[in-house]
């Protein structure tokens, strides 16, 4: 039955109403839900629309190169997977089969560091490039060994992101009880009965935990402790003193990810970072802030030359990507557009959700009169 679901997508917004209609309330709002009013968040994909592709025609658009190099990595199409935590508690695929997606279509998967699924585990699962998202946390040792065991495991890069000093405030979380930790409400439970499917595959799986993280507390914590404790390691006080310190700890290619402004762009390189991604948390953490593509023009411009610039956020078409690329964006990078899709049906529907954008983006291509991405210049970019 999901399978026959799943090939009745066409697109991101196929997939979310299709998560919407599989999830429990609660956790089809963990995903699709952001900060306060959520205008940032409807603002991160409607910022595209400010922006027009004007084609050209006439050329020799028989083969199409989609392909990019970044992060080290030679991908298949300009897109990454953005990491997103809790994975099995939308689907019990998890982040490995999220990760067995992206590998699919030829593009990079980054890990949480508040996964369901560990990284040694999401490494053997998937032979496609991986990165792992991370935090400098209170307990410094506990980042140096994430930093090590990505070593051990062969991740190829590391992000780092500086963006949550303090959780936003996610109001529909706080109404479904959907927080960290849980706090589900009566009405909140009767909603989780009468979604079947879901319920059945959460009693027959295990139960989901932070399982980066559940060593550091005592044996037999429940799961709220671990969160508890998860929270407790996020530290107001980190300055780029510290991301130089994880740089040089990783010394393999290194990203940034939550940079809204020119400055903290230009801070990242002098730090010695190999990519920014310019990012609001997918609207999660300060509503009003800008859209990513409000201001990528601006950090392109400003350090373009010295690290790659990343786009993350707002993506729900292949005709945003080449928008973000026109500007001059190495790669885009985005966690709902797959995370819908997974949620959805699984490591089909992540795999489905993502291939449907990869062909938007070769399709558009085609469409634009260009045969590979370096002929996707702001030449073909107009300002409404």
């Amino acid at each position: 039955m999901t399978k026959r679901k799943i090939a009745y997508c066409y697109n991101v917004e196929d997939f979310r109403e299709l998560a919407r209609k599989r999830l429990p309330s609660p956790m089809f709002h963990y995903i699709d839900g952001a900060a306060e009013d959520e205008w940032t968040y409807r603002r991160n994909t409607l910022a595209f629309n400010e922006h027009e592709l004007v084609p050209r025609f006439l050329i020799d658009v028989e083969n199409i190169d989609t392909s990019v190099e970044v992060l080290g990595q030679k991908i298949s199409w300009p897109f990454l997977c953005s990491p997103t935590g809790f994975h099995r508690l939308f689907h019990h695929d998890g982040e490995a089969g999220a990760a067995r997606a992206a590998s699919r279509t030829g593009t990079i998967f980054c890990l949480s560091t508040i996964s369901t699924t560990t990284i040694e585990e999401v490494a053997q699962s998937s032979e496609g490039p991986k990165v792992f998202q991370i935090y400098v946390l209170r307990d410094r040792g506990l980042s140096e060994e994430y930093i090590e065991r990505c070593k051990e495991a062969n991740y190829d890069a590391l992000c780092l992101t500086v963006d949550v000093p303090s959780n936003g405030r996610r109001e529909r979380d706080l109404r479904t009880g959907m927080t960290v930790p849980p706090r589900l409400t009566i009405r909140s439970y009767l909603d989780i009965a009468t979604h079947l499917d879901w319920s059945v595959n959460y009693l027959l799986h295990k139960t989901p935990s932070m399982v980066n993280i559940e060593h550091k507390v005592p044996k037999g914590t429940s799961d709220i402790s671990v969160m508890d404790f998860m929270n407790s390691q996020f530290d107001r006080s980190v300055t780029w003193k510290d991301a130089a310190w994880m740089i040089k700890k990783w010394d393999k290619p290194f990203a940034i990810k939550g940079i809204l402004s020119v400055e903290d762009a230009k801070k990242a390189v002098d730090v010695g970072a190999s990519a920014v991604m310019v990012s609001n948390h997918g609207g999660r953490q300060m509503d009003g802030c800008p859209a990513p593509i409000e201001v990528l023009g601006d950090i392109v411009n400003a350090v373009g030359d010295k690290v790659e610039v990343i786009l993350d956020g707002g993506i729900r078409r292949g005709i945003h990507i080449l928008k973000a690329m026109a500007m001059g964006a190495k790669a885009c990078m985005g966690g709902r557009a797959y995370l819908y899709g997974l949620a959805a049906g699984g490591e089909e529907g992540a795999y489905r959700s993502l291939n449907l954008l990869k062909e938007e983006v070769r399709n558009n291509m085609i469409l634009l009169g260009t045969r590979n991405l370096e002929e996707v210049t702001i030449d073909h970019l107009r300002k409404i």
